[in-house]
């Protein structure tokens, strides 16, 4: 447990180089994401180190709670509390790794659709467990699920 995964030491690092530039934005979306790595690595039975692809499960779910609450805000006509929230989901996607085209995903979703033979909207189950993992991070699930639900009904 004494090995630290690369990217919980960049978070550190970040940390510590926005206090020092006095970045207020990152200081606290860094924070607030090691504060929600740490949370997930204490959930459960025993503690344990996060890898760095449970990390980014963790960033992830932080960046869309942000796209979330962005969405609330504006709607409600808060545009100052918006635009903060767009700023540290902005912060969280830099730890993220590139999301996937609509193309790529497309290619994902076929490639798995011959995969297991599926055919129809009742196979969907069988065609997410194997796109899922070759996804893993790189885009939504809500989106991947459109994905997959638009090939099998077309």
């Amino acid at each position: 447990m004494d090995r630290m995964s690369a990217l919980k030491d960049k978070l550190k690092a970040d940390l510590t180089a926005s206090l020092k530039s006095r970045d207020e934005v990152r200081l606290r979306t860094v924070r607030m994401a090691l504060a929600a790595v740490n949370v997930e690595e204490v959930a459960g039975k025993q503690a344990r180190e996060l890898s760095d692809d449970e990390i980014i499960k963790v960033l992830t779910k932080e960046a869309k709670k942000r796209r979330e609450a962005a969405e609330a805000f504006g709607n409600a006509g808060r545009a100052e509390q918006a635009q903060a929230e767009l700023d540290e989901q902005a912060v969280l996607e830099e730890y993220l790794p590139a999301q996937l085209s609509d193309e790529e995903l497309a290619e994902l979703v076929a490639a798995a659709i011959a995969e297991t033979g599926a055919a129809g909207p009742q196979a969907m189950g069988q065609v997410m467990k194997v796109v899922n993992p070759k996804v893993a991070g790189r885009a939504e699930g809500g989106r991947v699920a459109a994905a997959v639900r638009a090939k099998l009904a077309g």
